[in-house]
Formats: C-alpha cells, structure tokens, sequence
C-alpha cells in the first residue's frame, strides 16, 4: 500500500496518508484544509545490520573460507 507524506500549506501540520488513488482529494488531519502538499519520502528497508548478523566463521573472518587466500575458491 503506498503510503506518501503531505505538510498543510495553511497549518504546517506533516502526516502520512495511504492512497489508493491519485484523483482522490487530500484534506489535512489537523485543520481539513485542501491546502496540502507531497512530501520527498525517503524510502525505507527493514532488515538486520551488519551488526545484528552472527559472526562469520573462518581465519579472516570475512568468507569463511578454511585458509587465508582461498575466498571465493
């Protein structure tokens, strides 16, 4: 569902709204002025970091290869 962001030209007010479609009329939730305007969204990706990741095994810690230089072999 594309959910996009709008900030109120008459209140400043930002929220987000799930539309289905884009001929739909866009009203502020604070103060129901027609009055709005699409926000730049950033796109967003949930998932582990790298951090968050078990550690890899083998002597360098980076393929898991068994010896030194033999990554990807």
């Amino acid at each position: 569902m594309p959910i996009f962001e709008y900030q109120c030209q008459d209140c400043g007010a930002q929220f987000e709204k799930i539309s289905y479609a884009s001929d739909v009329k866009i009203l502020c939730k604070n103060c129901s002025s027609p009055r709005v305007r699409k926000l730049l969204s950033v796109f967003a990706v949930s998932g582990a970091s790298r951090e968050e990741l078990p550690p890899e095994s083998g002597p360098c810690a980076t393929c898991g290869a068994f010896r030194r230089g033999m990554c990807g072999e």
